[in-house]
């Protein structure tokens, strides 16, 4: 897709985060968010709002030719957009039968966020994956 970053592999952004200290893990989920392609202004509407989360998070799904699921997303938060990039490595550019059928938590269990991050950026963290899944079950 134009425009499109080549993002890195779940697994290797999860190598790179356990060797760092927590400084380093706030400047690798700023990084990551800047690894998203743009999202226009105009997708970015009260209907792509993600409910419950403290800075303001647009997730926007496409479908490509072939039938996979590709999600725009953007955040007024640096680390929340790079958030929003950790979950989206999960999921992005797959059928949406196989979305319904990987556990996004667990994938993201080993950043243990909730530990890592303040509360007010993790809560919607749901909201996004919950967001994710209805997309999926709506396309499968």
């Amino acid at each position: 897709m134009a425009g499109m970053t080549e993002l890195p592999s779940l697994d290797d952004v999860r190598e790179e985060y356990e060797f760092l200290e927590s400084d380093d893990r706030y400047r690798l989920l700023i990084e990551l968010g800047q690894t998203l392609e743009d999202m226009p202004d105009a997708l970015k509407t009260d209907a792509t709002l993600v409910r419950g989360c403290s800075a303001a998070v647009w997730v926007y799904p496409t479908q490509t030719d072939d039938g996979r699921l590709h999600f725009l997303a953007d955040s007024n938060a640096a680390i929340t957009k790079g958030i929003i990039a950790l979950v989206l490595l999960t999921v992005q550019d797959r059928p949406a039968d196989e979305i319904l059928a990987t556990d996004i938590e667990e994938g993201l269990a080993a950043f243990d966020l909730k530990n890592q991050l303040s509360s007010n950026r993790t809560q919607g963290i749901p909201n996004m994956i919950a967001l994710i899944r209805e997309t999926a079950e709506r396309y499968s």
